[in-house]
């Protein structure tokens, strides 16, 4: 019994192995990239560096440019996660303690604006925000997400309030909490891994969306990823430094998914995500 399971064991393993590897390739590539001079990557295929360099993440960080697209990318993210999750929680704990006329229906509504096109609302955002003069700014793009992040984050967190009793808000209403101390000292622990995932997928849909923040920005509030597309130059693209803020890009995700790995493992236990 143990012999068979042994080599099944290392094929699995094996097996393992090779699919993390093809997903570790193209991250590796991009920092072996990063490091090269853009003539040996024009010239030369390697798997390490002849020469390491770190002109290109150097430009970056001097280069007012590229730091302030950067700066301005964490900008409206952080924004967009702090208002979508404020709106969400309320609206959330309302769908999951009361029942009201059109409940279902408006659900469902929310949860339809969530499953459009960030292309169907670019053109109604430009016109808007222009007249009144919110384009290029960070709260342009923030705002605009919340959209999307909103109905996803309420469909997340109504189903963890789902699953905690309804006793306890009256027992906390009988020990003469008000509504408000409740929430924030009692009910918000609770569901604290809720609003971990919740927060993770708003800021993740910011981080990478495109359209919209390079729809409804312009100089003052571009974002890195619209400064990505736009270093082609008299001398061609400029690989190395597309793959040094490739580098940068990845690593904000890479440190939100480690601080609320635990949160999103509890999402999916509870199938909510």
């Amino acid at each position: 019994m143990s012999s068979t399971s042994q080599p099944s064991s290392r094929a699995g393993a094996f097996v393992m192995a090779l699919y993390l590897a093809f997903l570790i390739l193209p991250i590796y590539w991009l920092v072996n990239m990063s490091l090269k001079t853009n003539f040996e990557i024009n010239t030369t295929v390697s798997l390490w560096p002849n020469e390491i360099t770190f002109e290109h993440y150097i430009k970056i960080f001097t280069d007012s440019s590229w730091y302030s697209g950067y700066i301005n990318s964490l900008t409206y993210v952080a924004l967009n996660t702090i208002i979508s999750i404020t709106l969400a929680l309320p609206a959330a704990y309302a769908f999951s303690r009361y029942s009201f006329v059109g409940e279902k229906h408006l659900f469902f509504w929310l949860l339809s604006n969530r499953m459009a096109p960030p292309a169907v609302f670019a053109l109604p955002f430009f016109n808007l925000y222009s007249a009144i003069g919110l384009f290029d700014t960070p709260w342009a793009v923030a705002l605009a997400h919340c959209l999307f992040n909103v109905p996803l984050a309420v469909w997340i967190l109504e189903g963890f309030m789902s699953g905690v009793p309804r006793e306890i808000d009256e027992t906390a209403a009988i020990d003469g909490y008000s509504f408000p101390r409740f929430f924030i000292k009692i009910f918000m622990p609770l569901i604290a891994s809720g609003i971990g995932v919740a927060a993770f997928f708003c800021f993740m849909f910011s981080w990478v969306e495109l359209l919209l923040a390079r729809t409804l920005t312009a100089t003052n509030a571009k974002p890195i990823a619209v400064t990505m597309t736009r270093t082609v130059s008299a001398a061609g693209m400029d690989w190395g430094l597309l793959a040094a803020a490739g580098v940068l890009t990845i690593i904000p995700g890479a440190l939100v998914i480690w601080f609320v790995r635990n949160y999103i493992a509890k999402g999916f236990a509870l199938g909510r995500v």
